[in-house]
């Protein structure tokens, strides 16, 4: 039997809540299917939490939350062709162990490795790379658990419509229980961190991303430089940086400063452009080789909120421009930097990236301050760009305004009637977003 109980569910941030009026936790794919048949007859809701890493209101629910920890691990492997099948709990971090043990790899992640792998494909996880796809685009099948308690196995070959869909389906279309994916054998990056002049990176956009295999860029409003990182594959063995060194720059710079010039910010709003400042003073340079998961993976111990939009990716550089124009202009206490990124388009229903080549410009703020007029503002820009927000983040939208964006549009929602046909898996943010 699956353990049951009740309780509130927090994310990540903190900045969403919910209490379920259960929450079950399968120790297998077959109590997966009775506890979603269970709750569909009883006529709740259901919903899958993850990791809580999203700061929409995705997994929130007064129905059924299930939790899929325990469905994790990889349950098949073929080095050779470089499919994997995964229980769809299995965190990243976990994962990127377990396929380095079989001599493979994720082609590529993003900078956060704490997520399960349906959470992280179930709300488009990207990475960066302006040759290279998102995390969901690296899936070659998965197993739906429907209303009904039914299992749908879904892949390219015999189902490719609904395998587009459910490659990011918002966890609207079915509890994921198990994933198969597409890896490559293991390899190293070298990751080069060095602080430029804004001005001078944002001219140079297109010809560093076309120069490196993973390229982005942290932009501080109130500084005139920013932070460009730069990973590229290399051969030969792996020189990472020294246990102290890593403390220093992870923990210490990244994590403890950061967080200790954001409360302060917080505390003494007026300070914050001269805390970007010295933010943007003390991001300096560095250098490591590493295996590839380790070095697309940064610590994050700061708690924060944010919102993403995926646009074409010649705009790029003017929308980010026109972010730190605004923040200037309005004197927004906001200490965060601005990140921009680039990857290559895909095929998936909802991707954000689907049909075109994408830049991704975030904005972040710390925990316990305002942000809906910073976001606001910058969803404004972002609309004027056609802009898609990242279905796990902060926005504003809804299916009306979302719906022109996205050229398989209708594809997903035909998936949605054949899979979801009774709108179990259907919470207040997904009604919102993607309609009744």
């Amino acid at each position: 039997m699956a353990r049951r109980g009740s309780g509130d569910w927090v994310n990540w941030a903190g900045d969403q809540s919910c209490r379920p009026a259960e929450v079950v936790r399968p120790r297998s794919r077959e109590e997966l299917a009775e506890a979603v048949a269970g709750a569909a007859a009883a006529g709740r809701r259901v919903s899958v939490a993850g990791s809580g890493h999203s700061f929409t209101e995705a997994a929130l629910t007064d129905g059924t939350m299930v939790r899929i920890e325990a469905l994790r691990g990889v349950e098949d492997a073929d080095p050779g062709s470089g499919l994997v099948r995964v229980g769809a709990g299995t965190v990243l971090a976990d994962l990127n162990e377990e396929l380095a043990g079989l001599g493979l790899a994720m082609e590529n992640l993003g900078d956060i490795d704490r997520q399960t792998i349906a959470g992280a494909i179930s709300t488009g996880t990207h990475g960066t790379g302006g040759r290279l796809r998102g995390l969901s685009a690296q899936v070659e099948g998965l197993e739906l658990v429907l209303a009904d308690g039914s299992r749908r196995q879904l892949n390219a070959a015999t189902h490719p419509e609904l395998t587009r869909a459910a490659r990011v389906g918002v966890g609207a279309l079915g509890a994921i229980s198990a994933v198969t994916l597409r890896c490559v054998p293991a390899f190293n990056l070298e990751r080069v961190d060095r602080p430029l002049p804004r001005e001078e990176v944002l001219d140079r956009f297109e010809e560093m991303a076309a120069a490196n295999d993973h390229f982005e860029l942290f932009a501080f409003p109130y500084a005139d430089s920013a932070l460009v990182l730069e990973r590229n594959r290399v051969d030969g063995p792996a020189r990472p940086r020294r246990r102290a060194a890593a403390f220093l720059n992870d923990v210490v710079l990244e994590n403890w400063a950061l967080g200790a010039l954001s409360a302060t910010g917080r505390a003494f709003p007026g300070r914050i452009p001269a805390l970007a400042r010295l933010a943007g003073r003390l991001a300096s340079g560095s250098r490591t080789v590493d295996r590839s998961d380790r070095v697309f993976a940064n610590e994050r111990r700061v708690r924060f909120t944010e919102m993403e939009y995926a646009i074409p990716r010649e705009h790029g550089p003017e929308a980010a421009r026109r972010v730190v124009e605004w923040v200037r202009e309005n004197r927004y206490p906001v200490f965060f930097p601005i990140e921009v990124r680039v990857a290559a388009g895909d095929d998936a229903s909802l991707s954000t990236a689907s049909g075109r080549e994408t830049a991704y410009v975030a904005v972040h703020q710390y925990r316990g301050m305002e942000w809906r007029p910073y976001f606001e503002a910058v969803e404004a820009i972002m609309d004027s760009y056609g802009g898609r927000p990242h279905w796990g983040k902060r926005h504003f939208q809804t299916a009306a305004t979302l719906a022109p964006r996205y050229p398989a549009w209708d594809e997903f929602q035909r998936a949605r009637n054949v899979l979801d046909p009774t709108r179990t898996f259907t919470n207040a943010y997904a009604e919102r977003v993607l309609g009744p």
